[in-house]
C-alpha cells in the first residue's frame, strides 16, 4: 500500500488592513453625505443635539469620542518605555519630527494655501478657521493607526509600541502650548480653559483609564487573554464612534458645505502635501542615519499620520460643531487612509535603501 506523504502545513496568511479600515475614506464620505442631508432636510436634529453642551463641549460628541479613543489607549503598553534607550536613533527622529518640525510645517503650508494661494476662493474668516483645524491636526501625531501602518510596512512592532508610548506622554505636555502658540500666531483667540479641558477629557482620562485597565486585567488574566480576547471585544467600536461623530458634525456643517462646496478639496491640498513632506523628512533622515528599515518605516509613518480623533474633539470643543476648524480636521480623516496606504507602498518598495536590522 502506497502511503502518501503529508504535505507541509501552509503558513498562515498574513492579515492585512481590515475591510472597515481599508475603506474608511469611503465610509467617511458616506457619513459626510448623510450628515449634510440630515442638516439640510432635518434641521431640528442638530438644533436638538446642540442643547446638550457643557463648557462648549458637546456631551453626545464627547461620549462618541470616548468610544473612539479609549479602545486605542488600551493597546498602548507603557511598560515598553524601559526599552526606549536601546535604539535611540529611531526615537530621536520620531520626537524631533513630531514636535519640532511637523506642527510648524503644517502651519506654514496651511497658511500659504488657505490664506494666500486660495485667497480668492475662501472667505477670510473661514480660511482662519480652516487654518486652526490644520494646526490641531499638525500638533496631534498618530497614536493608534500607526500600528496598522507599521504592520503593513513590515515595521518592528515592539519598537512601534515604544514610539507610541513615548509620543502619548509627550502629548500630555506639548500639545496644549503648541496649539495655543500657533493659534495665537493665527490671531485666533484661544480659551485656555476649554483647551485644557479638552486635553483632560480626550487624552489624560482615557489614557489613564486605558493604562489602569490594561495593567489590572493583564495581572489578573494574563497578556495573551488581554490581547486575544479582551481587546477583540472593542473591534469596530473606534470606527463606529468616529463615523457617528462625523454624521453629527456634518449635520451641523451642512449649510456651510453647501454654500462652499469646494471647501473640502481646498482644505485637502495642504493636508495631503504635509503628509508626504513629513514622511519624506522622517524616512529620509532615517536613511541618512543608516537606521534599519524596520525602525525607519514606523518612524516615518507616526509623524505622517495624525491623531485625528483628538484633533476633531478639540476642534469641536474650541470652535463648535459647525466651525470651519472642525470641518478641516474631518478632511484630515477623509484623506488619511488612501495617502497612508500609498506611503506604505513607497516604504516597501524602498526597503533596500536601509541596512538590515541587527
Amino acid at each position: 500500500m502506497k502511503v502518501q506523504a503529508k504535505s507541509a502545513p501552509k503558513p498562515a496568511a498574513k492579515p492585512g488592513i481590515g475591510f472597515f479600515a481599508k475603506y474608511l475614506s469611503l465610509w467617511v464620505a458616506l457619513c459626510i453625505a448623510l450628515g449634510v442631508a440630515i442638516g439640510y432636510f432635518l434641521p431640528g436634529v442638530p438644533a436638538f443635539l446642540g442643547r446638550f453642551e457643557y463648557a462648549r463641549v458637546s456631551i453626545p460628541v464627547a461620549v462618541l469620542i470616548w468610544l473612539m479613543i479609549y479602545p486605542m489607549m488600551l493597546k498602548v503598553d507603557f511598560s515598553s518605555i524601559r526599552n526606549a534607550g536601546k535604539k535611540p536613533k529611531g526615537l530621536a527622529i520620531t520626537l524631533v519630527v513630531n514636535w519640532l518640525i511637523k506642527p510648524f510645517t503644517m502651519y506654514a503650508l496651511a497658511w500659504f494655501f488657505l490664506k494666500v494661494a486660495f485667497k480668492a476662493l475662501i472667505p477670510s474668516g473661514l480660511a482662519t478657521e480652516y487654518l486652526a483645524g490644520a494646526v490641531l491636526l499638525g500638533a496631534a501625531p498618530c497614536t493608534a493607526m500607526v500600528f496598522v501602518w507599521s504592520y503593513l510596512s513590515d515595521g518592528d512592532a515592539g519598537y512601534t509600541v515604544v514610539q507610541v508610548a513615548v509620543n502619548d506622554l509627550v502629548i500630555l505636555v506639548a500639545f496644549t502650548p503648541i496649539v495655543a502658540f500657533l493659534l495665537g500666531v493665527s490671531d485666533v483667540r484661544v480659551p485656555w480653559d476649554t483647551l485644557l479641558l479638552s486635553v483632560l477629557l480626550f487624552v489624560v482620562i482615557p489614557l489613564g483609564a486605558g493604562a489602569i485597565t490594561r495593567v489590572r486585567l493583564i495581572k489578573r488574566r494574563g497578556k495573551e487573554w488581554f490581547e486575544s480576547v479582551f481587546l477583540k471585544k472593542f473591534d469596530g467600536i473606534t470606527e463606529a464612534g468616529l463615523l457617528l461623530t462625523l454624521v453629527i458634525l456634518f449635520a451641523f456643517q451642512g449649510e456651510t458645505i453647501l454654500a462652499n462646496p469646494l471647501a473640502i478639496l481646498l482644505i485637502a491640498v495642504p493636508l495631503v502635501l504635509q503628509t508626504y513632506l513629513i514622511f519624506a523628512i522622517g524616512y529620509g533622515w532615517a536613511r541618512l542615519w543608516k537606521v534599519p528599515y524596520e525602525i525607519a518605516a514606523p518612524a516615518g509613518m507616526i509623524g505622517a499620520s495624525n491623531f485625528f480623533e483628538l484633533a476633531v474633539a478639540v476642534a469641536i470643543s474650541l470652535f463648535g460643531l459647525s466651525s470651519g476648524a472642525a470641518l478641516a480636521t474631518v478632511v484630515g480623516v477623509l484623506t488619511e487612509v488612501p495617502v497612508m496606504l500609498s506611503l506604505v507602498a513607497i516604504a516597501k518598495r524602498t526597503r533596500g535603501w536601509f541596512p538590515k536590522i541587527s
